[in-house]
C-alpha cells in the first residue's frame, strides 16, 4: 500500500513483514540510527505471532529508494480498550525514527482513517507536528554500567548497595537461558508480580515468540531450587533491556530483585554491553523511585497521540481502573493468569 507523498522527494509506503528482503532493509536502517529494539522487524512480527495483532510497518523512501525513516504500527482493537493505531504495540518505544517525520505521521493517520481507527499512538521518537504530546507520565531510565562487579557496587548509591549487599548474602542461584523451562520458570514469577500490582498477564505465547525471534534470554533468581524472581531481556548494539521482570511474594525478604538485576548487569557485560536500559515507570511511582536508587536519573518520556474523537486510556493510574484493579487482585492467581492474557492483548 502507497500512501500520498508529502513532500515531492519522499513517499510512504507499508511494507510486506513476510518479505525476508524488506525486514533486513529495515533492520540495517534502524541499526545505523541506533534504533530501539521495538523498531526492529522482529518485535513487530513477534507482537503479531504472539498476540494476534496484526503488524502494520511504514516505511518512507526518498525517490532513489533509500528509506528515509520507518514507523513500526499495532493494529490494537479492543472492546475494553478501543482500537488505536500504536507504534510500537506492547512496547516502550517504537516512534518515528529518521528524518520523514512529517511524512510517515500523515501515512500513519491515512491508514488510521483506511481502517476505520480514530486514533494513533506514537511512543517515542520526535514529535509531529500537532499531535496532542504527553511528557509528563512516563520516565525512562537509562545509563552507563560500569567495568566490573567491584566498580558497578561502588556506582551504585550507597543505600542500594547495602541492599545488594545483602542479597549477595542469601543463598540464591542464577538461572539464564531460552528454553522452554526457562520461559515457564519466568511466566509463574512474572505472572505472579503483575497479578499483585492488579494488572493482567500477557500471553504466553508472546514471550515466547520474542525469545524465538529476537536477541533475547530469561535471567531467573532461585532459592531452593524455586524460581522467585525472573527478567525476560532484549540486547541491541551495546545495551541490554530488562523488560519483563517480576518477583513472587518470597522475592522481597530474599531480595531477589536486586539480585537479579545486578547479576543481569554482569551477565549483559559478559556479552558485551556497555549501557543498561531500565526501561521506563510512571512518574511518582515506586518503580522510578526503585531505578532511582540504583544511580539512574530519570528522563521524561515525551508520547504522541492524534485522534478523531475521544483518546483511549490505558493508564492503570486512571482513578476509573481503581475499582478493577483492587477486584482483579483478589482474583485466585490461577483463574488471573488464564483470563489475563485475553485482556491483556487489548492494551498493548
Amino acid at each position: 500500500m502507497t500512501f500520498h507523498a508529502v513532500t515531492a522527494s519522499v513517499g510512504v509506503r507499508e511494507v510486506n513483514l513476510r518479505d525476508d528482503r524488506e525486514c533486513a532493509r529495515i533492520d540495517a536502517f534502524v541499526r545505523e540510527r541506533v534504533g530501539s529494539p521495538f523498531h526492529l522487524s522482529a518485535w513487530s512480527r513477534a507482537v503479531a505471532r504472539g498476540c494476534g495483532r496484526r503488524a502494520r510497518y511504514l516505511v518512507a523512501e526518498r525517490g532513489g529508494g533509500a528509506i528515509a525513516g520507518v514507523l513500526p504500527l499495532t493494529e490494537m482493537r479492543s472492546r475494553l480498550f478501543g482500537r488505536a493505531l500504536v507504534s510500537a504495540g506492547f512496547a516502550v518505544d517504537g516512534g518515528i525514527l529518521g528524518d520523514a517525520v512529517e511524512a510517515l505521521a500523515s501515512g500513519a493517520w491515512e491508514l488510521a482513517e483506511r481502517l476505520n481507527i480514530t486514533e494513533v499512538e506514537l511512543r517515542g521518537g520526535v514529535v509531529p507536528a500537532g499531535w496532542a504530546v504527553d511528557d509528563a507520565t512516563y520516565l525512562g531510565f537509562a545509563r552507563d554500567m560500569a567495568g566490573s562487579d567491584e566498580a558497578e557496587l561502588l556506582a551504585i548509591p550507597r543505600k542500594q548497595r547495602a541492599e545488594v549487599r545483602r542479597a549477595l548474602g542469601h543463598d540464591l542461584e542464577i538461572a539464564i537461558g531460552r528454553s522452554e523451562a526457562a520461559l515457564a520458570e519466568h511466566y509463574r514469577a512474572y505472572g505472579e508480580s503483575v497479578h499483585n500490582l492488579g494488572t493482567p498477564v500477557f500471553p504466553r505465547a508472546l514471550f515466547r515468540a520474542v525469545v524465538e525471534m529476537m536477541d533475547a534470554d530469561v535471567l531467573t533468581v532461585l532459592h531452593e531450587g524455586e524460581a522467585v524472581a525472573s527478567v525476560l531481556s532484549l540486547y541491541a548494539g551495546d545495551t541490554v533491556y530488562p523488560y519483563w521482570g517480576g518477583g513472587t511474594a518470597r522475592a522481597r525478604s530474599l531480595r531477589a530483585n536486586d539480585r537479579m538485576y545486578f547479576a543481569l548487569m554482569a551477565h549483559a557485560r559478559e556479552r558485551g554491553c556497555t549501557r543498561f536500559d531500565f526501561g521506563r515507570s510512571k512518574a511518582g511511582t515506586g518503580a522510578a523511585a526503585f531505578k532511582k536508587n540504583w544511580g539512574f536519573d530519570p528522563v521524561p518520556l515525551s508520547y504522541a497521540k492524534r485522534s478523531a474523537g475521544p483518546a483511549r486510556t490505558v493508564n492503570p493510574l486512571d482513578p476509573k481502573y481503581a475499582t478493577k484493579i483492587a477486584l482483579w487482585k483478589r482474583l485466585p492467581l490461577p483463574l488471573a493468569n488464564a483470563v489475563g492474557p485475553w485482556i491483556s492483548r487489548g492494551l498493548g
